[in-house]
């Protein structure tokens, strides 16, 4: 028996917590708060992001937690709060839940992602 995508981003989302659009965007220029895009590259160019985001592609997620691989990335050393989004809210609930069980204790994702952002009236900076 095989498992769907749907299983385990809702699995994921019973281990996390999972903030609205609007709450989100009350938390867009908190000093304690980083958003990370998970989207690829070409998602950020062709649609832009939330500003100030800091983008890690999913797929280098655990490389860039973990202190001891080599493409570690010290902004997740850092004691803030991670705000995880991509399109819709289903690479991020699994993306959050990784980052907990890696050790990021105060990590949370955007129900909806990047386009109930938009719907919200979120700002969007385009990538350049």
């Amino acid at each position: 028996m095989s498992i769907g995508y749907k299983a385990l981003v809702a699995d994921a989302e019973s281990r996390i917590r999972t903030i609205s659009a609007a709450d989100a965007l009350t938390e867009a220029s908190a000093p304690d708060v980083v958003f990370v895009d998970l989207r690829d590259v070409r998602e950020l160019k062709r649609e832009g992001k939330i500003p100030g985001a800091f983008h890690c592609p999913r797929g280098l997620l655990e490389f860039w937690i973990d202190p001891e691989s080599q493409y570690h990335n010290p902004i997740f050393d850092e004691d803030k709060r991670f705000v995880f989004y991509c399109n819709l809210g289903w690479r991020s609930a699994l993306a959050a839940d990784i980052a907990q069980k890696m050790g990021l204790a105060n990590v949370c994702h955007i129900d909806g992602g990047f386009e109930a952002w938009k719907a919200a009236g979120g700002a969007v900076e385009e990538k350049k």
